[in-house]
C-alpha cells in the first residue's frame, strides 16, 4: 500500500450560524468541498487525504463519511462524537462499522475549563474510542499541554493506545507572539514519555498571517522533528484553514523543503507512511486508491 497522504484537512458547507468562528469576510466563509481540494492534491502528487471534523456534531461525521464513500481518495475520516454521553457505546456502534472511520476529535482548545482533559467522563469516552480500535486526536493550545501528561496517564498503557493518540498542529504554539517556552519543553517531555504521534500541520496560521517567514515557522517544525522523529510525525495541510496564511501549494512546499535533508524513507513516512499505518488500525483498512477519476 503506497501513496502520499495529507493527514489533516477539512470540508464544510458554510453558514454564518454554524461557523461563528469564521469572519464573514474571510476566505473561509464559503463552501469548501472535495471538488475544491482534489486538484490541489493532484498537483502536489498526494494520493489521498484524511478529512477532520470542523463542527461538533455527529451529523457532520455522517456527512464526512458519506463524502468518503463517494470519493475514494478521501481515505479516512476523523469525526466528532459526544464522548461524555451516557449512551456512548451505542453511538460508537452506530458509526464504527464504517470502514473509513479513522477516529474522533473534540475541540478541547475552545473549552473554557483549563482542566477539561481531566474530566473523568471525557477520559472514559476517549478510552472507549481507543478500545474500539480508533484514533483519538488531541486538539489543544500550548497552555493546555500542562494537563496532557495527567490525561495520558489516565488512559493507561493499553497496547491498543500506542501511537493512536495524535496531537494536532504541534499543540498550536503562539508563533505570532514568539512563544517558545514553556511550549517547547512541555511538548518534548510528552514526546519522550508517551508513544503519541504529532501532526506537522497548522503552524502557518499560528504565525502572522500576512508577514510570516519560512525560517520563523521552520524553527518550530524542527523542534517537533527533534522531539518525535520521522516515525511519529504526519504531514497535514490544514486546508482550507491554511488559506488564512498560505495557499495549499505554499504549505506543501514549506514541508517539502524542510524535509529535503532527511533520508527518502523518512520523508515518505512523514508524508504518508505514518498516516497509513496509524489510521489503518481503525476498523477496516485504509485503501489508497488511484487518483484517476473525477473528484
Amino acid at each position: 500500500m503506497k501513496g502520499r497522504v495529507d493527514a489533516h484537512q477539512h470540508f464544510w458547507a458554510y453558514s454564518p450560524d454554524e461557523f461563528g468562528w469564521i469572519a464573514p469576510d474571510s476566505v473561509l466563509a464559503r463552501n469548501h468541498g472535495p471538488q475544491d481540494l482534489f486538484p490541489l492534491l493532484a498537483a502536489e502528487g498526494m494520493a489521498g487525504t484524511v478529512a477532520v471534523q470542523a463542527r461538533q456534531t455527529e451529523a457532520e461525521t455522517r456527512w464526512l463519511l458519506q463524502m468518503a464513500d463517494e470519493h475514494p481518495w478521501i481515505v479516512g475520516v476523523v469525526g466528532w462524537i459526544d464522548l461524555r454521553a451516557p449512551d456512548l457505546d451505542m453511538r460508537l456502534r452506530a458509526l464504527a462499522h464504517h470502514p473509513k472511520l479513522s477516529g474522533f476529535r473534540h475541540v478541547v482548545q475552545d473549552e473554557p475549563d483549563p482542566r477539561f482533559l481531566l474530566d473523568a467522563a471525557f477520559q472514559r469516552g476517549v478510552r472507549a474510542v481507543l478500545a474500539a480500535g480508533l484514533v483519538y486526536e488531541l486538539l489543544v493550545r500550548a497552555p493546555q499541554l500542562d494537563h496532557v501528561p495527567a490525561f495520558l496517564d489516565a488512559l493507561g498503557e493499553a497496547p491498543e493506545a500506542a501511537g493512536r493518540i495524535v496531537i494536532d498542529h504541534g499543540a498550536k504554539p503562539a508563533i505570532v507572539a514568539g512563544e517558545w517556552e514553556p511550549w517547547a519543553g512541555r511538548i518534548a517531555a510528552i514526546a519522550r514519555r508517551y508513544p503519541v504521534t504529532c501532526k506537522l500541520s497548522g503552524l502557518v496560521t499560528e504565525a502572522d498571517h500576512q508577514t510570516w517567514r519560512e525560517d520563523e515557522v521552520r524553527r518550530y517544525m524542527q523542534h517537533l522533528l527533534d522531539c518525535f522523529g520521522p516515525e511519529r510525525l504526519m504531514f497535514g495541510s490544514d486546508w482550507p484553514v491554511c488559506l488564512l496564511a498560505a495557499s495549499y501549494e505554499r504549505v506543501h512546499d514549506l514541508a517539502r523543503r524542510f524535509l529535503e535533508p532527511l533520508a527518502e524513507h523518512e520523508r515518505e513516512a512523514i508524508m504518508g507512511g505514518n498516516a497509513r499505518r496509524i489510521y489503518a488500525r481503525a476498523p477496516g483498512r485504509i485503501d489508497i486508491q488511484s487518483m484517476r477519476g473525477a473528484a
